[in-house]
């Protein structure tokens, strides 16, 4: 309810009155769960866009994965990123060597749930994409049949940038890709995905970034 709330009455509102997000395909956005949304990441805004486009019987489904050093160190701000965002908090490091960081991810998909994932990892420079990391070709594999919906933002690096806090208002795109799936090879689904983006982010047509 709390999660519901926050989104229809500020978060709503703000996204597609003040940003004017212009979505592109729309229609691949995921219908159902298990899957996952793969985007590139440039902003703290990147996962408020992504989830306001869930319609609203979705939306209790949607669940980013964070950092748990970042959104749980503060017994506060753990409790508003879980109760108003839904996070799925991962832990950077193990505590015991046979322990699997992506555990809270499996347990997710096995409810039915539709994640957020930023391969990147963390945040990068406006519109230049880092390499990716290995953990969604082992969400892929683990679950084959799963399908992986890639997505392109373009202009939250300029509205929020890393490391700062007060938004400027900013014409966004939303680019929804094709879904993929497991295709047998980490390195090759990861590149396929990275492809994926890149492609999208192509269809835009964006000068460079200044």
């Amino acid at each position: 309810m709390l999660k519901h709330i926050f989104f229809y009455l500020c978060v709503k509102p703000i996204i597609l009155i003040g940003l004017g997000l212009n979505v592109r395909n729309y229609e691949r956005f995921p219908k159902k769960g298990p899957a996952i949304i793969v985007a590139n990441h440039n902003s703290h805004l990147d996962t408020l866009v992504l989830m306001t486009l869930a319609p609203q019987k979705l939306l209790r489904k949607v669940r980013p994965v964070a950092a748990y050093d970042y959104f749980c160190s503060n017994p506060v701000f753990s409790w508003l990123s879980k109760n108003f965002l839904g996070i799925i908090p991962i832990k950077r490091t193990r505590s015991t060597k046979d322990e699997d960081l992506l555990q809270p991810c499996y347990d997710a998909i096995e409810k039915q749930q539709i994640l957020i994932l930023y391969p990147e990892g963390t945040r990068g420079k406006p519109e230049q994409m880092a390499e990716f990391k290995s953990g969604i070709a082992r969400l892929a594999q683990k679950y084959p049949q799963m399908p992986i919906c890639p997505v392109y933002m373009h202009g939250l690096g300029k509205t929020l940038p890393k490391g700062s806090f007060i938004p400027v208002p900013f014409f966004c795109d939303v680019f929804i890709g094709e879904a993929l799936k497991w295709n047998g090879e980490k390195q090759s689904f990861v590149d396929s995905l990275r492809k994926s983006i890149e492609d999208l982010q192509k269809q835009g047509h964006f000068p460079e970034w200044e």
